[in-house]
């Protein structure tokens, strides 16, 4: 079994690390979808990502073999399928609602996270945590103004991506009681390429040499991102790091707005200020406790 440490402040700078790289893969991947399929998009994406994290193992002690020794295979291709099918219900909602308001709805997954860390992974989540996971709720509420626009049935499938991450998280972290970084990283890489060539393969089209360029910049920040989420995972609790996530949000926003000409409202700017405003707020208290 894998000793796992709780490094919180360790955990809150990977988690930001995580949300500034998915901002860009994100934009990128907005991009790229609305030129071509979206299977095609993620299969080539996992190709790279599959490239790399066996390039990984085979330099490490043991091999492949031993990157993919688990004694929960089913976790981890479990993990696998659900991201790779979340990437790709998220990159549709780019191309349908936009990047700020996909991410809008997509914000509530760190909220999933926070609240079920406590009943599936035993982790302990004080009041004052519990405060900031409400505080960037009234954030979301704010943001979604609920019976507003962005309320359609549009919106659910950002908010079914938003579950799948959850679910996708949580096990990340279940499945690092027992196993390294390297194996789940290797397991996320390798599922997710044999899941989307199977779907993807039917749908290619040639790409033109620019957007060859910004497919290669795409799979590079996947396959960095991921790596900062696991990591980010195996060193401290999810319910620490989780209010930090909504930082992507912010980020986001700033590349749909600079590169997509989409505008952010006011309920959304104030919304953002909230959220961000209470994983502050956790980071101060959990300095104080240090």
């Amino acid at each position: 079994m894998t000793k796992q440490s709780n490094n919180i402040p360790l955990g809150i700078m990977l988690m930001i690390a995580t949300t500034l790289v998915f901002a860009v893969q994100d934009g990128l991947s907005r991009h790229l979808a609305g030129q071509y399929n979206v299977l095609m998009v993620v299969m080539i994406r996992y190709w790279f990502f599959a490239a790399f994290v066996i390039t990984i193992a085979k330099r490490h002690a043991g091999g492949i073999r031993a990157a993919a020794q688990t004694q929960q295979p089913l976790i981890q291709i479990t993990r696998g399928l659900l991201l790779a099918f979340e990437i790709c219900v998220m990159i549709a909602a780019f191309t349908i609602l936009g990047l700020v308001e996909s991410h809008a709805v997509f914000t509530s997954y760190p909220l999933l996270v926070a609240a079920l860390s406590g009943p599936v992974l035993g982790e302990s989540v004080g009041w004052r945590r519990w405060a900031a996971i409400a505080v960037g709720f009234i954030g979301v509420m704010i943001i979604l103004q609920p019976g507003g626009q962005v309320f359609d049935l549009r919106a659910l499938i950002p908010l079914l991506a938003a579950a799948m991450f959850a679910i996708y998280g949580l096990l990340t972290r279940y499945a690092g009681r027992r196993d390294s970084t390297a194996t789940s990283f290797f397991w996320t890489g390798t599922v997710g390429a044999v899941a989307m060539t199977l779907l993807g393969v039917w749908f290619w089209e040639p790409m033109s040499g620019q957007d060859w360029i910004w497919m290669g910049l795409l799979c590079v920040t996947g396959v960095s991102g991921h790596w900062l989420l696991i990591r980010c995972y195996e060193v401290a609790e999810a319910s620490a790091v989780q209010p930090f996530a909504y930082l992507q949000l912010a980020f986001v926003s700033i590349i749909g707005i600079s590169f997509f000409g989409e505008t952010v409202s006011a309920n959304v700017a104030i919304g953002c200020a909230i959220i961000v405003a209470a994983g502050l707020f956790t980071f101060w208290r959990e300095r104080l406790k240090s």
